[in-house]
């Protein structure tokens, strides 16, 4: 468990190094971008061999309804994840759509994954994800939405998006976690 725990603090720390030090990462120029890409990939690795070797009380896990509400869900991360609320009609407002694709995407799994390791990797980065959007909505409070684009790039993102979806979900298959019920 302590692999994982580490990986989501480095997540965090990586994310908000910017927002927290903003002296500190400005002094470093570009070096300092690829010390927090680096930092990021470091971090995935430790969620990913924390949560497989991850141990904890077990709660609830997939239910046809869940699985079913899952797939949903992840199809609006999916699409809340593309260029499609920025480049379309209908969420060009939204001012966070990744970090929003990015909480559905974290709900979503926790809706199928009822047990201790699974509440602190997607528990961990969905608060994150709020914490994201409150840190950047305090330090930039002006924004202009982008031009509202045509409902032709929603409809284009959302099919790129559900196959994006039936690609991971046989990804997931493969490797042992099957995302369609």
């Amino acid at each position: 468990m302590a692999l994982l725990v580490l990986g989501v603090l480095l997540w965090w720390g990586a994310h908000l190094f910017k927002r927290i030090a903003p002296g500190p990462r400005a002094s470093m120029g570009d070096k300092g971008k690829g010390l927090v890409a680096a930092a990021l990939a470091v971090a995935i690795l430790l969620m990913i061999f924390g949560y497989k070797a991850a141990d904890g009380a077990f709660f609830w896990g997939r239910h046809p309804a869940t699985v079913g509400i899952n797939n949903l869900l992840m199809l609006a991360s999916l699409y809340f994840f593309s260029p499609g609320p920025k480049k379309g009609a209908l969420f060009y407002r939204m001012r966070h759509p990744m970090l929003t694709g990015f909480l559905l995407w974290t709900v979503a799994h926790l809706l199928v994954n009822g047990d201790v390791p699974s509440f602190v990797l997607f528990g961990g980065l969905g608060i994150w994800a709020v914490v994201e959007m409150i840190v950047i909505n305090r330090a930039e409070p002006e924004w202009t939405p982008p031009a509202k684009g045509p409902i032709k790039k929603d409809v284009i993102f959302l099919a790129a998006s559900l196959v994006l979806l039936v690609v991971i979900g046989f990804v997931h298959t493969w490797l042992g976690y099957p995302a369609f019920g």
